[in-house]
């Protein structure tokens, strides 16, 4: 008996997956190339963070505008541009070591922030698209399901990241990944359906913010969580390694990329972790401000056995497992809400403003991690992160107790 054929639903969803996981080993193994390489050449943690900042930055600018455009143009449109724009980025660090100067490869990490945020955006959004809009249960585990899996994928891309450096150099790493990806959004050119995610009504230009309360709350209490996460563990976690417990660089790519793929498996099992295997209990406000809570305790526990002076290595392995778990299940939560209270038609539009504001605390993370570190080390840090989580809980106490958006 033949099998029966895929739905195009579920190709169009494993075509979306396949280009967002093929974008996320590049993206991750960018980053670990970027900070472990030009800690090499002698770069202090803060100006390593500075190399990200126009990624971050961009990102900002990709995910208010992206959103609009996804709506004006479809999704595979703003999908496929990110995988071009990521090979280009990649080209661009292909020129010869003098010319790898910081104006240059903070230029090509602004093309690779938007980029990445042109992909994640369109990726997420087009799952509005191919749910019915009655089936919460369905949406939450596909959502969970490519969160999750985009990553543990991420964690490879650190691993591979490290060890490419090791074996092939900065140059070959960065040539077989343009190399690769550039064949990834050739195929993509002929898979993505040509209509996806485009507005029935072209939004105006004037609509780029949300109009949504619930949006607007839930992008706040994300640019403090990741604000939260960035600020111990972008810049001052891998150089701490490295640095003050001398792990080499396989090891420093190897448990980041470790942490992230059990991150991505959580996000992936979010469903059933929080219990929610029902439509009619799908995840609400309630549920993100009950997961938030512990989260906070994790770096503030972290940073007081430091000062008591418990082994850093078995401090940060627990607090790295532990940390992981709980904002796996936040961060799940939120991918799914914003789905959830995100408009129907020009979806892109309140995802891309939810993704500016993710992306938003990414940014200030990012700078913070290099400059506290640099100023008063991994402990600070810590706390720092506890702080940001402490507002991201208080501000999802508003978070509607229901499924639907106020607007």
């Amino acid at each position: 008996m033949a099998k029966p054929a895929l739905s195009t639903e579920i190709k169009q969803y494993l075509t979306v997956t396949g280009n967002y996981w093929a974008f996320t080993l590049t993206d991750g193994a960018l980053r670990m190339l970027v900070v472990l390489h030009f800690h090499d050449l002698g770069y202090s943690p803060l100006q390593i963070a500075l190399l990200f900042l126009f990624y971050e930055i961009f990102g900002i600018i990709t995910n208010l505008f992206g959103g609009w455009l996804g709506a004006r143009w479809g999704l595979n449109r703003t999908m496929n541009a990110g995988l071009l724009l990521q090979v280009l980025a990649l080209a661009m660090l292909l020129v010869p070591a003098a010319a790898l100067t910081v104006p240059w490869v903070m230029a090509a990490q602004a093309f690779s922030g938007i980029a990445k945020d042109l992909n994640k955006m369109s990726a997420k959004s087009s799952l509005k698209f191919l749910v019915a809009d009655h089936a919460r249960n369905r949406l939450y585990r596909w959502v969970a399901l490519l969160t999750g899996s985009k990553n543990a994928l991420k964690g490879v891309g650190f691993f591979l990241g490290g060890l490419l450096l090791s074996v092939l150099g900065f140059q070959g790493a960065v040539g077989a990944m343009a190399a690769a990806l550039l064949l990834v959004w050739i195929a993509s050119l002929f898979l993505l359906r040509g209509d996806l995610g485009k507005a029935k009504a072209k939004p105006k230009f004037t609509e780029l913010l949300s109009k949504s309360r619930a949006v607007n709350i839930l992008s706040a209490a994300r640019l403090f969580l990741f604000g939260a996460r960035d600020v111990w563990f972008v810049v001052a976690l891998p150089v701490f390694l490295g640095t003050q417990l001398g792990w080499d660089h396989w090891q420093v790519g190897g448990i980041l990329a470790l942490w992230v793929i059990g991150y991505g498996i959580v996000q992936a099992l979010a469903p059933a972790i929080t219990g929610r295997r029902q439509a009619s209990h799908a995840p609400d406000g309630r549920t993100a401000l009950h997961w938030a809570l512990p989260l906070v305790l994790v770096p503030a526990g972290m940073a007081l056995a430091l000062a008591q002076g418990v082994s850093a290595t078995g401090v940060l392995m627990i607090g790295l497992a532990v940390f992981g778990v709980l904002f796996a299940v936040n961060s799940a939560l939120h991918s799914y809400l914003i789905l959830s209270y995100a408009r129907e038609d020009g979806v892109s539009l309140d995802v891309g403003f939810y993704y500016m504001a993710n992306a938003m605390g990414r940014l200030l993370g990012t700078v913070l991690s290099g400059w506290i570190f640099q100023a008063q080390g991994l402990a600070a840090c810590l706390w720092v992160s506890a702080g940001l989580l402490a507002l991201a809980a208080l501000i999802a106490r508003a978070l509607p107790r229901h499924n639907k958006a106020s607007v």
